[in-house]
């Protein structure tokens, strides 16, 4: 088969879809620590920066399952990975629903976060080999399965928690993965050819060679600028349902907030997908953090109407949901493809600490500021940064110009 009968094939869309219900089942992790963060506050008696440290050891483990897992994603495929990443999470969810301490809590987290993490970039890197032409589109519908998990499983583990509180809500959820996750994984057995790969090596090879950065200082640069935008994305993401319970709501009313913030993500991923065929991964990306920096100040003037938050926090879902997506996008453009799940888990592992440094750091910040008001402002400052090394990035990238007539190909260096 040649790379034209297996790049943005009919496969490769069925396989698209696949792997979107895998990663809209798998990162449930994220999420529920999000919506059971008030009860675990209440039941351990912690304070909200340490009722935050679930959601960062997930995120900790998130970013290390993203690189091992990549790493296993080049060698043996992504059908052993998602295989292995069920194991940790049906065991991670099973023995957190019956830990009778809070430190048990936190380490078993990681567990959870490692699994979750195959879930994720490993996905990206894998369904990123089926496309060319489509490749922004695919890579942001897959990164789109973190959202829809995010709006969709909110809403349903908040009915668990009422009826059977937050350890009824992980039992559940060891039941769920497995069932899902074995034989959806079982159905990605199928390999990309090897002419496929030289295919894509080759257009990766002649983009880099418009960039005057090593491909080292490149990958440093993302890794930078991961942190920067998802410290500044944790924010609402992380402390939506807390944020709404200090304002007198119930907490499904925060996890309302919260599936909105995601739908608006979704539509997001989708549009900056289309946007980055077009546009390629560095530019797409600077759209998004211009608009992520945006919406984040739309918070400061919030006057505590809880119909407002639906709408400013709306907003913020449709500047952002393109920004993750994004790195990896430009890791394809880049980068070889037989690294692409390594490169991609490591730029995302760079990303995913910043989530998990922003939702401690917002958490803390409330904490002794009183309200969330400079958590907003840090996320804000954070995002600025992002923004600084994309234009460095741009500043860099030369634009090839068409040769006159007769004249002779410029000799490149090497």
């Amino acid at each position: 088969m040649t790379a034209d009968d297996v790049l943005d094939s009919r496969y490769s869309w069925v396989r698209l879809l696949l792997t979107l219900a895998v990663a809209a089942v798998g990162n449930v992790g994220i999420w529920a620590v999000v919506v059971i963060m008030p009860a675990l506050q209440a039941e351990f008696a912690i304070d909200r920066a340490d009722a935050s440290l679930p959601y960062t050891m997930t995120m900790i483990g998130f970013a290390f399952g993203n690189v091992v897992v990549g790493r296993i994603v080049d060698r043996f495929g992504i059908t052993v990975a998602l295989l292995v990443a069920t194991g940790f999470l049906g065991i991670g969810y099973a023995a957190t629903a019956i830990a009778s301490h809070v430190l048990l809590v936190y380490a078993l987290h990681i567990l959870i976060g490692i699994g979750t993490g195959a879930c994720f970039g490993p996905l990206l890197a894998d369904i990123s080999h089926w496309f060319s032409k489509r490749r922004g589109i695919a890579v942001a519908l897959v990164a789109s399965g973190n959202y829809i998990a995010g709006a969709f499983w909110p809403m349903v583990l908040s009915g668990i928690l009422s009826a059977s509180g937050w350890r009824g809500v992980y039992g559940a959820l060891a039941i769920i993965v497995v069932v899902t996750l074995v034989p959806l994984g079982l159905a990605l057995r199928r390999r990309v050819p090897a002419a496929t790969m030289a295919h894509s090596d080759a257009l990766s090879a002649a983009r880099r060679r418009s960039v005057d950065l090593s491909l080292v200082t490149l990958r440093n640069l993302l890794a930078v600028a991961g942190i920067g935008c998802c410290v500044a994305m944790s924010m609402p993401q992380v402390h939506m349902v807390s944020l709404a319970v200090d304002l007198g709501c119930a907490p499904v009313v925060g996890a309302q907030i919260l599936s909105v913030m995601l739908i608006g993500g979704v539509i997001s991923r989708i549009i900056f997908g289309a946007v980055a065929d077009t546009l390629g991964g560095v530019r797409t990306l600077l759209i998004g953090s211009t608009l992520q920096c945006f919406a984040l100040a739309l918070y400061l003037p919030f006057d505590g109407v809880v119909s407002g938050l639906f709408v400013v926090s709306f907003v913020f879902g449709l500047s952002q949901g393109g920004i993750v997506p994004s790195y990896a996008v430009i890791v394809r453009e880049y980068f070889p493809a037989r690294e692409a799940g390594t490169m991609i888990g490591f730029i995302l592992m760079a990303t995913i600490f910043g989530m998990a440094l922003g939702g401690w750091m917002s958490g803390y910040i409330r904490d002794v500021a009183g309200s969330y008001d400079m958590a907003f402002l840090n996320g804000i400052a954070f995002n600025v940064l992002n923004m600084v090394i994309m234009l460095l990035i741009l500043s860099k990238t030369r634009t090839p110009r068409q040769r006159a007539v007769g004249m002779p190909a410029p000799v490149q260096a090497p």
